[in-house]
């Protein structure tokens, strides 16, 4: 692995996406938040400030999971239609180091994208005076575990990409989003049944697919509940490690791929 070779695939996946105009985004993230800020106080009957941050929280999540999943599962189809794989497979550019780049790149966008929707999260919340004063660690903590489950979701398009269509791998890994918000309830159900058999079944499902629950601070954050250190840690590492294992699937099924 060379960290240059990586370094350049990631520059150029940052610029093209910036070049599209993926960070209008940020804009349109921004108006919606602010439009939802002044409407829904007269339909909440009181519990503006709760709605305000779901809404910010809940938008920022649904747009970064819309560029992880879209722009994650093209990332590897785009080179493929336009031919131009050939060119950066016939360099001295390892499959591997392609992929890594690919993931680097997109992370930085996402990064990026989530910053700065953060940024004006905030914004929209000092505007509005929002009480947040003892809410201020746990809404970053729910930002930040919120991006280590749309790098597991970027590395999960690119596994899906490694071997399917844009459009497959798309659906693959909303399909996977979906199911990784379950797997917990997955396992209770599996204790439920009464059978050693959908027990063990279930437990098996669990350990194969990522329980993304372990992520998803955003419900306890807008009542100032922070998870144990402990929790946060090995959540945090259970996410980082899913992501891993995910992009070196990946590798070694490009690895394998002919065109």
């Amino acid at each position: 692995m060379n960290a240059v070779r990586i370094w350049a695939v990631a520059s150029n996946v940052f610029r093209e996406s910036v070049r599209d105009r993926i960070l209008y985004l940020i804009a349109l993230f921004a108006v919606l938040l602010l439009v939802g800020a002044r409407l829904l106080p007269d339909l909440s009957a009181g519990a503006e400030y709760k709605i305000v941050l779901d809404l910010g929280l809940g938008a920022m999540h649904l747009f970064g999971l819309v560029v992880a999943i879209f722009l994650g599962t093209n990332l590897l189809s785009k080179e493929i239609d336009k031919r131009t794989i050939f060119v950066l497979l016939s360099k001295p550019l390892g499959r591997g180091e392609f992929i890594l780049g690919k993931h680097l790149g997109l992370a930085a966008v996402i990064a990026l994208l989530v910053a700065a929707m953060a940024l004006c999260f905030f914004g929209v919340v000092w505007i509005e005076r929002v009480p947040v004063a003892e809410l201020g660690i746990p809404l970053v903590l729910s930002v930040v575990f919120a991006y280590i489950e749309l790098l597991l979701l970027v590395a999960a398009a690119l596994f899906f990409g490694s071997f399917a269509s844009a459009v497959m791998a798309s659906i693959f890994t909303l399909c996977l989003y979906l199911v990784g918000h379950f797997t917990q309830d997955l396992l209770k159900l599996g204790r439920l049944a009464g059978s050693t058999s959908i027990e063990q079944a279930t437990q098996i499902l669990y350990l194969v697919l990522p329980d993304l629950e372990r992520l998803n601070l955003r419900n306890g954050a807008v009542f100032g509940q922070i998870p144990p250190t402990t929790e946060l840690v090995q959540a945090g590492a259970y996410g980082l490690l899913y992501t891993g294992i995910l992009l070196a699937l990946a590798i070694a099924v490009f690895s394998r791929r002919e065109f």
